[in-house]
């Protein structure tokens, strides 16, 4: 506890070693071990100066590849100012490679209890460029490392399954084996994948599956993964591709599971939207309400019955940034019961210090309201008893 409060940090990363794929992918698969290979072709420096300009002379660090092909599709400037971030924060991304790092970091910041989200693997698993069987490899042998890893902690480290989309129906018997597994949440990227999106038909098995047996499904975004995303069919750099892929990915992916009739059909479901702020909710849930719902509802009568503020009311949350302007403001708006918190710790696009950053908002949200967000409401999005 921090003050008085207990926290559960619903959007975190483990750092996954290169070691994991090599031990856990089946031998048929092995060749498909990701490892870091240089960045980009062989060059002279006239032609780096030319095309890099005053970013030449810094080093490109290597970058996780597959067969010599990267697992991402960032721009070279980009990823060399992500290295030199990563360079100030080595011991932090260091400590979200173990167990103990983890619990370390935890220990220091008052975190209780932490969703364990991946890094690599979603790049991997999330790829339009590889088959089913590929994917899903990757996938299965992430979920049976993060298993391991939780296993440490089993009451303070939840580890959510990592699905691989490129089969639809092999995703209920993926989802099956993680509930013989124990884990009872799923993590899935909100984009487009093998250009079938959320709620396409051929998922209906999948949204009945997780309903039956009330699993929670986290949504969330990573820029330049090989998938259709929100930026990247427009900008070339990282800054003008990360600003839209997470925010409109979220908002999009709302849409798709209220537009095509998932939360309709499932309306036990839990949905989490993270690392997008909330700042946008507001006006999305009002668009939709009363601009879209209040003059095409005839479009989508038997899918959507109802006004889709009160689908995400019934059903869904939202991760607030701690440093989101008007924060109080989106509280009233949205409803702490419908708000939860995470670090995206180790990640560079946030700071070391969210956990303190949050506990600044006691004064202006209430303690009421705190309380709610850093664990009563997370505990109900991952249908955890936090009285336990």
């Amino acid at each position: 506890m921090r003050d008085g409060f207990r926290i559960m940090d619903v959007d975190r990363h483990v750092m996954e070693p290169i070691s994991l794929w090599p031990a856990y992918l089946p031998a048929r698969m092995k060749e498909y071990a990701p490892r870091l290979a240089p960045f980009g072709s062989p060059e002279t420096l006239t032609e780096r100066i030319h095309r890099l300009g005053e970013y030449a002379l810094l080093p490109t660090p290597p970058i996780l590849s597959v067969a010599g092909e990267p697992i991402m599709r960032v721009p070279e400037a980009g990823y060399i100012e992500l290295g030199l971030v990563a360079a100030r924060r080595r011991e932090n991304l260091a400590a979200a490679e173990t167990p103990r790092g983890h619990l370390a970091e935890m220990d220091a910041t008052g975190v209780d209890v932490a969703v364990l989200l991946p890094t690599y693997a979603s790049f991997l698993v999330h790829d339009d460029a590889v088959d089913a069987e590929r994917s899903r490899a990757y996938a299965h042998a992430y979920n049976r490392w993060l298993n391991d890893f939780c296993s440490n902690a089993p009451t303070r480290l939840l580890g959510p399954a990592l699905l691989s989309r490129h089969d639809p129906e092999a995703m209920v018997d993926d989802l099956e084996q993680a509930v013989r597994d124990g884990q009872r949440s799923v993590v899935l990227r909100p984009n487009p994948v093998q250009d079938r999106t959320l709620s396409a038909p051929a998922h209906a098995r999948f949204w009945a599956a997780c309903e039956h047996h009330a699993i929670t499904v986290l949504l969330h975004e990573g820029t330049h993964a090989r998938v259709s995303a929100a930026g990247a069919d427009r900008f070339e750099t990282r800054f003008g591709q990360h600003a839209c892929s997470h925010p409109m990915e979220a908002m999009m992916a709302l849409l798709s599971l209220l537009e095509g009739g998932v939360l309709e059909a499932h309306p036990t479901l839990r949905v989490g939207l993270l690392e997008a702020g909330c700042g946008f909710l507001p006006y999305w849930l009002w668009r939709l309400d009363h601009v879209e719902y209040s003059q095409m509802r005839g479009e989508v009568r038997g899918r959507v019955r109802l006004p889709p503020s009160e689908y995400f009311q019934r059903q869904c949350w939202i991760a607030l940034e701690p440093n989101e302007p008007m924060l109080d403001r989106l509280v009233t708006e949205i409803g702490a019961a419908r708000m939860v918190f995470g670090t995206d710790f180790p990640h560079l696009d946030h700071g070391p210090g969210m956990v303190g950053d949050m506990m600044a908002h006691q004064g202006a949200l209430g303690a009421e309201a705190l309380r709610t967000i850093l664990w009563e409401s997370a505990c109900n999005l991952m249908g955890i008893d936090g009285r336990a």
